[in-house]
């Protein structure tokens, strides 16, 4: 399975996708590109040190669906079979979900459809919830939207902050997103309509 990962910050879950292939823990799995939409983001350098090749591809004054058309053909120049999301802060088009029709992967630090869009545990301290999270889901053209793969539950403390939360959130978010993609690797998992299942020769050995 070639992995294309999409960043535009830190690269936190990129880092730990990349390492977790090179542990194994990812079966049959190669990481082959790191594309950035911001020139700036520190995940590029820790992509190069381990290795991977990087493309910086800004929007500038192109429309979404220009910019994302730029990004797919780079992916399908290097046969990318699975593109990964990893703090990639732009929606996309259906230019790019129609070239990888549920082969497009994303974390989101919440409890989904709890709390989509921005600043996700800062709305979850503000509301007051007890119990957040984060999810991985299949991407489609909606925010933060797509079938649910995996999730995993956090508590919210009563001293959180947005900060807090999303640091103590985050290091559940490193273990979720490798044990989605080895689910995906292995073939494991089919799509009906909204949901998600293991399929049915592997449920009894779950």
């Amino acid at each position: 399975m070639r992995i294309g990962i999409l960043i535009s910050g830190r690269g936190s879950n990129m880092v730990a996708i990349v390492e977790a292939v090179k542990r194994g823990e990812i079966p049959n799995s190669e990481v082959v590109v790191v594309i950035s939409d911001k020139a700036n983001a520190a995940g590029i350098e820790k992509a190069k040190e381990r290795g991977i090749e990087t493309l910086i591809i800004p929007k500038a004054k192109q429309t979404r669906e220009e910019h994302d058309a730029r990004i797919v053909e780079e992916l399908k120049k290097r046969e990318v079979d699975l593109v990964c999301l990893a703090g990639y802060m732009r929606l996309l088009s259906k230019v790019f979900i129609d070239a990888f029709p549920n082969r497009i992967v994303n974390i989101h630090p919440s409890l989904l459809p709890a709390f989509p869009g921005l600043e996700a545990q800062k709305q979850a301290v503000e509301y007051g919830v007890k119990i957040s999270g984060c999810t991985v889901h299949f991407v489609d053209e909606e925010l933060d939207h797509g079938p649910i793969i995996l999730q995993r539950a956090v508590e919210v403390k009563q001293d959180d902050t947005p900060e807090t939360l999303a640091d103590r959130i985050l290091q559940y978010e490193h273990q979720l997103y490798v044990e989605a993609l080895k689910l995906i690797a292995e073939n494991k998992l089919e799509i009906k309509g909204r949901r998600v299942f293991l399929r049915q020769e592997f449920q009894k050995n779950a």
